[in-house]
């Protein structure tokens, strides 16, 4: 829970932020999220034939996306217009925001496609042990080390340094591949996120489970 527990000092910034939107629905707000993050998948894929120089305005994206997925939920509580149904809509877009970006990342040649769909398995299953937590009455869990900002941000940020170790430098590597060596194996820097990903993922799944599973031994309060 790295970022979500800096939520309470940076209420004040949102607040900034989200004035100018106070006058759109949540949902516009949520599908404008949906369609920046959908445009950095299809360029992350583009990269494998146009070039690491794409990753740039992907990294603008995704930090964007991520920016009007918080803001949709601030207009939301700061306008009263918090629903259900609006709710529901967030998860679902958010859900396949990150099947459709991590499937761009995928494709592209600088990412181990391997790696990239057990980062997606992982983050599926840190969403669902969140929502299933309020399944059974426990309210929704979004604690953890890789919380849905996390990723945004790190993701973010591993596409821009890609960029930016890609460029013509006389020390840069010739080779997509060649960032990192395990092994004989090389890495990108997306692959080391990617790679986080799945680690940080399964441990937050995991304590999200262990969580619950805590809290429906408890016996319940007298009535």
């Amino acid at each position: 829970m790295v970022l979500e527990g800096l939520r309470r000092r940076l209420d004040p910034t949102l607040e900034r932020l989200s004035r100018p939107y106070l006058r759109y629905s949540p949902n516009t707000l949520s599908a404008i999220a949906f369609g920046l993050l959908v445009a950095a998948a299809v360029l992350a894929a583009l990269a494998r034939w146009a070039g690491p120089l794409l990753f740039f305005p992907v990294a603008a994206l995704i930090l964007v996306g991520g920016t009007f997925d918080v803001l949709d939920g601030e207009v939301a509580r700061r306008t009263h217009r918090a629903s259900a149904r609006g709710d529901f809509l967030d998860h679902v877009l958010d859900r396949y925001a990150d099947l459709i970006l991590l499937l761009g990342i995928a494709v592209s040649a600088y990412a181990i496609p391997l790696l990239a769909l057990l980062a997606l398995a992982s983050l599926l299953l840190t969403s669902y042990m969140g929502t299933q937590a309020q399944a059974v009455g426990q309210g929704r869990l979004y604690g953890g080390l890789l919380t849905r900002a996390d990723r945004l941000v790190i993701l973010s940020l591993a596409t821009f340094l890609e960029f930016l170790w890609t460029l013509p430098w006389p020390w840069a590597p010739s080779e997509p591949w060649a960032r990192f060596s395990l092994g004989g194996v090389g890495f990108t820097v997306i692959d080391v996120a990617l790679a986080y990903f799945v680690i940080a993922g399964q441990w937050t799944a995991f304590s999200r489970a262990r969580a619950v599973w805590r809290r429906l031994d408890r016996p319940p309060p007298p009535e």
